[in-house]
């Protein structure tokens, strides 16, 4: 697993850019109705953040703040699109996006945390 961390530290922006890509075509491609996944809206939209904010706390670079904040703004920016894509935007999903920017930044700095510590994650 550790492997996979220094991975996601050499490549972090990689993994960020196609996080972003990923979210910006999903929020944005016009659909009739959401297709029928598990879970609530909100929690996907917690879980992409989370994920789009991993690979930067992780690698911390000398921006990461700005670029976390930039995300949450990001985010705000595609609830505003929405409404033009025949899509909803709304301000409890710009929430759950922030709850996934801060729990991709508190999930990020665990994992930094255990691997200073030379704790060995389950396999």
């Amino acid at each position: 697993m550790t492997s996979l961390i220094h991975i996601i530290k050499a490549h972090w922006v990689v993994f960020t850019l196609t996080a972003l890509a990923a979210i910006t075509f999903l929020s944005l491609w016009p659909l009739e109705q959401l297709p029928p996944v598990p879970g609530t809206d909100k929690t996907h939209h917690l879980i992409a953040y989370a994920l789009l904010m991993f690979p930067t706390a992780l690698r911390k670079p000398k921006n990461w703040k700005l670029l976390g904040l930039l995300f949450i703004a990001y985010s705000g920016t595609i609830e505003l699109i929405q409404p033009h894509v025949n899509r909803y935007g709304e301000w409890l999903d710009m929430l759950a996006n922030t709850a996934g920017v801060v729990c991709g930044f508190l999930a990020a700095g665990l994992v930094n945390v255990l691997v200073s510590r030379g704790k060995s994650f389950p396999q």
